[in-house]
This record gives structure tokens, C-alpha cells and sequence, in this order.
């Protein structure tokens, strides 16, 4: 029963580890994904910049639309 419980601890420290290992792999992807949409939202900053009217005239309904 002693060996059992060895057992146990030491595969409950290897979880352990292998949750670190998945938490910082997580927030390494979390911080790229961040980064993407900033991106992102700042090319359409851009674009809405330049082409403000010309975006907001294409959601305008025209007659019967």
C-alpha cells in the first residue's frame, strides 16, 4: 500500500508540471492571438480612416433595399 501511495504522489507531481507546461503554452498563445486582433482592428482603423464615407454610404439602403 506504501508503494501505491508513492506512485500516486509522484504522477500527481508529473500532472502538476504537465499543467504548468499547458498554462504557459496557453498564455504564449493568448499573447499571440492578442497581438493578431490588435493588428487587425488597427488595419481597419486605417481603412476607416481613409474611407470613412464611402464605408458608412455602403450600408446605407438605397429605394426599396
Amino acid at each position: 500500500m506504501a508503494q501505491e501511495h508513492k506512485h500516486s504522489k509522484k504522477s500527481s507531481e508529473t500532472e502538476e508540471a504537465n499543467e504548468v507546461e499547458a498554462g504557459a503554452d496557453v498564455a504564449e498563445r493568448k499573447e499571440q492571438l492578442d497581438e493578431d486582433i490588435d493588428a487587425i482592428l488597427g488595419e481597419i482603423d486605417e481603412v476607416l480612416e481613409t474611407n470613412a464615407e464611402d464605408f458608412v454610404k455602403s450600408f446605407i439602403q438605397k429605394g426599396g433595399e
